[in-house]
């Protein structure tokens, strides 16, 4: 530790600490533009100088290092003369367009200024101007308010790993853009907007639609993957009017993709506010009364066993645990959240979970990935993955597809065929894993949906069996788990922890649509399912409870309109199994219901009322399903289990391949976004999915 003296105060910090961070220790504010805690630092601002004892000069606090006995002083007049003259300097160009800026309310610069800034300007020169730069659809630039703070393109380079941005030009010819002009291809982009300390980097989709102290602030969860970001969403009257990032150091630090950001705009078209009943061939409006009825008169009389129900990849934990007493109260086996058609069994818990746990990747120093493509998949844990390189001592390896993922990656081979020899030795990235202290291993959903998903899980499970990837803790070391399943959809793990599997005699989603086809099964109901082929259904019966007409409402006898996930106050299940509630921010539009209150009223009108009358009683019965929901933002730790899941079999002679085809539009949300919609035409297909980027 060193001990030096801010303002009359010994202050400790661990060694290596700033001048910046030892006065931010002793409790002193420090004005900065250029630093960021999670960005390299710069130091060219020059607006955190204060004042060290035996230097003729102010000193850039954020850039020099804290040394044992110094003496800071932040209060002196040097010290303000100092920071009077950098914001003097900032604004003999920067336009005072503050009333039209999108940035008000909200600017580091007009709060610096109001305290630490001079009362008038001493130039009466003309300021200069500087022509916007044309980012995409998700940035709008006003590159005449830019400071050259320069967080943008450390940013780019550091975080997103996309080396667009730059500086062009000296002293007040500087610039900052691209170089070709084009748009921004990092699937982060949207958090250099956050970052921007001043109104140059804009969100184009929010620009000129409302003021900070206009919008409700509600926070909340992102559910459009399986990460469990955490949002603020900000709302005026009925209407979304923007996502932001929640800081949460174990999840998303304070960085969310730019699907979960823009796609907002999706939660107003295409939505289904009134309940439908096909007559003569056409979905017609209608009460919830006659839509009730309308089941319940397909329903009388029904074997349970000719009832089936398929959940989609946005329901949430409240919804499934109703639907699974509603299911069981009409005696239905069939039942199944696995839309993906996925291998995974339920049990043991271990074997679906993210278990090394996002923020656990910064302790790994060796990282195998299989047949996922974490840049699209899940953002935020390619961020991490990316953050861990950057640290050193890490090394990536693949066994599937090539792509871009912002750093370096050892491609192994494309299929099962290159696990199999991994697992028995063979491979020569062998001994790299045989050295590695803290190995994990990132298998992707998609790798488990294929037909030879269990050959996949067994293969796996007997590389985590050979290697260290399982290690028992002690009294100095906490134990390491480095196996990790990463999900797409913000479902799949909650419905997993509540059952939401065929029963004895049950039928799988695959098997459903089938029957469904052939007409064993009669009726069945999807709760928000959009991913199945629809075409399949024959003369089924079908009802669609979800909140956009999507792709599967079309082809539904019965839809019910439910609330999307910033109209309710539901619980989702992440990918490392982390509990975590949704909360209401706007209510559902028209006649919309949020979903549990549905399957509530829609068991009484079929003659199987269940006792689940209030939300705190249908989470009450969620913990009697899935214990280890009842507390949230915890992750319940799950033993590892050598067996219970994967069985082995022959590997298909094809490759693994990543499902996301376009990041931009992976839901029903995103697929009704207009914003996401530009994005997907803009960036080509070698620049989505499983192509490289940029």
């Amino acid at each position: 530790m060193i001990t030096l003296t801010v303002d009359g105060d010994d202050v400790e910090v661990p060694k290596g600490s700033t001048v910046l961070q030892a006065c931010e220790a002793a409790g002193r504010e420090i004005p900065v533009f250029c630093f960021h805690p999670r960005l390299n630092i710069a130091g060219n601002c020059r607006m955190c100088l204060v004042e060290m004892e035996k230097s003729p000069k102010p000193v850039a606090s954020c850039a020099m290092p804290a040394g044992d006995g110094m003496v800071i002083k932040t209060n002196t007049e040097m010290v303000h003369k100092a920071r009077r003259g950098v914001l003097e300097m900032l604004l003999i160009n920067h336009p005072l367009d503050c009333p039209i800026c999108d940035q008000g309310g909200e600017c580091d610069l007009q709060d610096l200024t109001l305290f630490y800034g001079p009362d008038h300007s001493r130039f009466q020169e003309n300021k200069r101007a500087v022509e916007n730069k044309n980012l995409g659809p998700l940035i709008t630039t006003h590159m005449t308010r830019c400071i050259h703070c320069t967080r943008c393109i450390r940013f780019a380079n550091e975080v997103a790993g996309v080396e667009e941005l730059g500086a062009t030009g000296r002293g007040e010819h500087m610039e900052i853009g691209t170089w070709v002009e084009r748009a921004v291809t990092s699937e982060l982009s949207g958090n250099m907007i956050d970052i921007c300390p001043v109104g140059a980097l804009n969100s184009k989709p929010y620009a000129y639609t409302a003021r900070p102290w206009e919008l409700r602030k509600t926070e909340s969860i992102d559910v459009l993957d399986a990460v469990g970001c955490n949002i603020r969403v900000d709302a005026r009257g009925p209407a979304v009017m923007r996502i932001v990032p929640r800081l949460n150091e174990e999840i998303n630090e304070e960085w969310i993709s730019d699907k979960a950001r823009f796609s907002f705009d999706g939660l107003r078209k295409r939505r289904l506010d009134v309940p439908m009943v096909k007559r003569d061939g056409k979905l017609q409006p209608t009460s919830w009364k006659d839509a009730f009825g309308a089941i319940a008169a397909k329903l009388e009389g029904l074997d349970g066993k000719k009832i089936g129900a398929i959940v989609g990849d946005l329901a949430d934990c409240e919804a499934m645990t109703v639907l699974k007493d509603l299911m069981a109260a009409l005696g239905s086996p069939h039942l199944d959240c696995r839309q993906d058609g996925s291998k995974l069994t339920g049990d043991p818990r271990c074997s679906y979970l993210f278990n090394t746990t996002i923020a656990g990747i910064e302790d790994a120093d060796f990282c195998l990935l299989i047949g996922t493509n974490p840049r699209y998949e899940a953002s935020l844990v390619n961020a991490r993955l990316r953050k861990r390189h950057l640290q050193g001592g890490f090394t990536v390896a693949r066994v599937g597809t090539p792509a871009d993922l912002t750093y370096p990656v050892i491609d192994l081979g494309a299929g099962g065929q290159t696990l199999a020899e991994i697992a028995d030795g063979r491979h020569d990235i062998a001994e790299a894993l045989s050295k590695a202290k803290r190995p994990m291993l990132i298998l992707g959903a998609a790798a488990v949906t294929r037909s030879d998903g269990n050959a996949v899980l067994a293969a796996v499970r007997d590389i985590v069996k050979r290697y260290s990837f399982i290690q028992d803790g002690d009294s100095d070391e906490p134990g390491w788990n480095g196996f990790n399943l990463l999900h797409l959809a913000a479902s799949r793990v909650g419905g997993l922890d509540l059952g939401m599997l065929p029963g004895k005699g049950g039928l799988d989603v695959a098997g459903m649509v089938k029957a469904a086809g052939q007409g064993s099964i009669d009726v069945l109901y999807l709760l928000g399912a959009d991913e199945i082929d629809v075409d399949g259904l024959g003369d089924a019966f079908v009802i669609y409870q979800g909140h956009h007409g999507d792709k599967a409402a079309p082809r539904a006898d019965v839809i019910l309109p439910g609330a999307a996930y910033t109209e309710k106050n539901a619980t989702y299940v992440n990918t490392e199994g982390r509990s975590q509630q949704a909360k209401l921010a706007v209510f559902p539009p028209g006649d919309a219901k949020e979903d549990w209150k549905i399957l509530r009223a829609l068991s009484e009108a079929v003659g199987k009322k269940l006792p689940l009358d209030t939300l705190s009683q249908v989470r009450a019965r969620m913990a009697e399903l899935a214990p280890q929901l009842a507390e949230t933002e915890v992750i319940q730790e799950a033993p590892w289990q050598e067996t219970g899941f994967g069985r082995a079999g022959k590997f298909l002679a094809s490759g693994f391949v990543s499902p996301i085809e376009d990041f931009y539009r992976t839901d029903p949300i995103s697929r009704a976004s207009p914003t996401m919609a530009e994005c997907s035409e803009l960036h080509g297909p070698e620049e989505k999915g499983t192509g490289t980027h940029g």
